[in-house]
């Protein structure tokens, strides 16, 4: 087997397992809030900067958390916090920070018992393999975390897809909003 192919195979025994109803209910938040901050660390936090950028392209008011011209954080505000085992501080305390100022917290973890599970509102779990290889987490042979990272992007995808149904934005409106310079 190819190493695509491995990688494929991986993806897909992990994505099958997050139930359509939470890419619904993430979707909705997204539709519900006026503003979105989107928090994350190394490569999952790359992976919700992608997610912020997509949504920008579909017409939400987002922010990618960590950034200069980031303001601040309101009550009423969205907050999506990216950890794969969800104990990463730097993304654990701004999402305590952004529950204590009121806001919905989204979290986008591998383990539903973590702290950053325990402080949102919504969790999604995408049981990907993390960089801590912890028994209860799906196998993979690709290094550290490889395997959630590449499920939360795909699942950041699914979500954006239902976000610009549930919104009726077309591929001319979002392209409108895509980079020129």
């Amino acid at each position: 087997m190819t190493e695509i192919a491995t990688i494929l195979q991986e993806m897909n025994s992990v994505l099958q397992h997050v139930p359509d109803g939470e890419i619904g209910k993430a979707a909705t938040a997204l539709q519900t809030h006026e503003r979105i901050f989107v928090c994350g660390e190394g490569r999952s936090g790359l992976m919700g900067k992608s997610f912020a950028m997509r949504l920008m392209h579909l017409g939400a008011t987002v922010y990618a958390v960590g950034e200069t011209i980031t303001p601040s954080l309101a009550a009423g505000d969205l907050f999506v916090a990216v950890s794969g085992s969800g104990t990463t501080a730097s993304v654990v305390m701004p999402a305590r920070k952004a529950r204590d100022l009121r806001c919905t917290v989204l979290a986008v973890t591998a383990d539903p018992a973590s702290e950053l599970a325990a402080i949102a509102d919504l969790v999604v779990q995408v049981p990907a393999a993390t960089k801590y290889r912890r028994q209860e987490e799906a196998k993979t042979v690709q290094p550290l975390g490889s395997l959630f990272d590449q499920c939360a992007h795909v699942l950041f995808d699914a979500i954006c897809l239902r976000y610009a149904s549930a919104r009726n934005v077309r591929h001319e409106e979002a392209y409108g909003r895509h980079s020129n310079v």
